[in-house]
C-alpha cells in the first residue's frame, strides 16, 4: 500500500497495480455516490497509522484534523502537532488522498474549542472568519470544511446558520459537512426543525454516535455505541438518534452516523444496566488496537444481543488501567451498523478514528479489521 501511493503521488505507473481502478470499482459513481466513509485522521496519532499505510480503499472523505478557530477570526493549522511539520503532514495527507481518488476535508475545531468558534462565527468576526476558512482551503487543497462546533448549544445557533451560509455562498461547491450530538431518547419528542431547516447547507450532517454512556445522573452503566436498546436508564443508541434527526426533518441521503475505533473501560461494574461504576479511559487510550492486544480474552468476551454490541466483562481487573468492564466494536458489531446505516438509506458512516483501529503489528492484509467490516458491510 505504502509503494502505490508513492508511486502515484509521483506520478509512477506500478506495474501490477491499479489502485485507484480497484477504488474506483467500488465507487463506480464516484463522489456523489449516495454512501460516503468519512475517516477521522489527525496529527497528534499521526505515528500510529502512517499515512503512506492508510488503507484508502475503504475510505472515501478523509478528514484531517485539525484546524483550531480563533476568538479573532484567524485559525491556527499546527494540526496538533507544530507550526512546521503540522503543515507539512496535513499537506502529505491531502496529496496522499487525491493520489488514491479521494476526497480530502478539513476538521475545524472539535472539543474545547467553543470560545474561538463563538468569537470567530460572530457577527464582527465572521467575514474575515470565512475569509481565512477558504484560505486554508486553498493554502493545503482541501475539498471542503468539516465545521466541528462542539457544544453546538441554542444560543450558538444563529451565528453557526450564519457562518454556513456564508461559507455555501462563497463557495458553493465546497463540500460541507458538520458532526452534531446524539440523542438522549428520553427527550427525543418532540422532533426539532432546526436540524431540517440548515439540511440544505450540507453534504453531510453526521451523528456522532459514540460517547454515549457516562456516570450521569438517572444513568446506569451503558455501551459507549449501542445499535439498539436504549431504556430510560440508559437512553441512548444509534437507532434512536437516527429517528430522531430523521423526524426532525434531516433527508436520510444527507444522515451519517459514528462508529467508535475506541471504546471505554469501567471500574466498578462488570457489564451494562449496573448502577454505579466509573469510565477511567476511553477515547485515545482505549483504541480498539489497545483492547485487543492489551485487554481482550475469550473468556471476558460477551455480546449484547439487545444492543448489538460487545464488551469484555471480568470481576478482576484486566490490563492496566484494571478495567471490568469494557465496551467497544469489533467487526461484528460494525457490521451490523454498517448494515444498519445502508437498510436506513443513510448517506455517510463517520469514523473516529481510523488510527485507533490500526493493528500495526499484525501481517500485511490483516491490520484494519474494523475498516474492512464497513467496506464489505456498507459499500460493497
Amino acid at each position: 500500500m505504502r509503494d502505490s501511493v508513492i508511486a502515484l503521488l509521483c506520478g509512477a505507473s506500478l506495474s501490477g497495480i491499479a489502485y485507484a481502478a480497484v477504488a474506483d470499482s467500488i465507487f463506480a459513481d464516484g463522489f456523489e455516490a449516495r454512501r460516503w466513509v468519512a475517516g477521522y485522521y489527525v496529527g497528534y496519532e499521526r505515528q500510529q497509522y502512517p499515512i503512506g499505510e492508510v488503507d484508502f480503499s475503504t475510505i472515501t472523505h478523509l478528514m484531517v484534523g485539525r484546524a483550531r478557530p480563533l476568538a479573532d477570526g484567524s485559525l491556527t493549522t499546527d494540526f496538533d502537532i507544530d507550526a512546521v511539520n503540522g503543515p507539512a503532514w496535513a499537506h502529505t495527507s491531502v496529496d496522499a488522498a487525491h493520489a488514491a481518488g479521494r476526497k480530502a476535508v478539513l476538521m475545524i475545531g472539535g472539543a474545547g474549542e467553543i470560545a474561538g468558534w463563538r468569537g470567530a462565527a460572530s457577527a464582527a468576526n465572521r467575514a474575515s472568519f470565512v475569509t481565512n476558512l477558504l484560505a486554508a482551503v486553498d493554502q493545503f487543497g482541501f475539498d471542503g470544511l468539516d465545521l466541528d462546533w462542539e457544544p453546538l448549544e441554542t444560543s450558538d445557533r444563529g451565528n453557526f446558520q450564519a457562518l454556513a451560509t456564508a461559507l455555501r455562498a462563497a463557495r458553493p461547491e465546497l463540500i460541507l459537512t458538520v458532526p452534531i450530538i446524539w440523542m438522549n431518547s428520553n427527550f427525543a419528542n418532540p422532533p426539532d426543525p432546526f436540524w431540517g431547516q440548515i439540511a440544505p447547507l450540507f453534504d453531510r450532517i453526521d451523528v456522532m454516535t459514540y460517547d454515549m454512556a457516562g456516570p450521569w445522573s438517572g444513568w446506569q452503566s451503558w455501551h459507549n455505541s449501542a445499535l439498539y436498546g436504549e431504556t430510560p436508564t440508559t437512553p441512548s443508541s444509534v437507532a434512536s438518534s437516527v429517528a430522531f434527526y430523521l423526524a426532525s426533518g434531516v433527508p436520510a441521503a444527507k444522515l451519517g452516523v459514528g462508529t467508535a475505533f475506541y471504546g471505554y473501560c469501567w471500574r466498578g461494574v462488570t457489564g451494562p444496566h449496573q448502577i454505579g461504576g466509573t469510565p477511567a479511559a476511553g477515547d485515545g487510550t482505549m483504541s480498539y488496537a489497545n483492547i485487543i492486544q492489551n485487554y481482550y480474552t475469550p473468556p471476558a468476551h460477551i455480546w449484547d444481543a439487545t444492543a448489538r454490541v460487545p464488551y469484555l466483562s471480568s470481576a478482576t481487573p484486566l490490563g492496566s488501567a484494571g478495567c471490568t468492564f469494557i465496551s467497544y466494536d469489533d467487526a461484528q458489531s460494525i457490521t451490523e451498523k454498517g448494515a444498519y446505516a445502508r437498510a436506513q438509506e443513510l448517506g455517510a458512516l463517520i469514523i473516529w478514528t481510523i488510527s485507533q483501529g490500526h493493528l500495526a503489528s499484525e501481517p500485511v492484509g490483516h491490520r484494519d479489521p474494523l475498516l474492512d467490516a464497513v467496506r464489505t458491510t456498507f459499500l460493497e
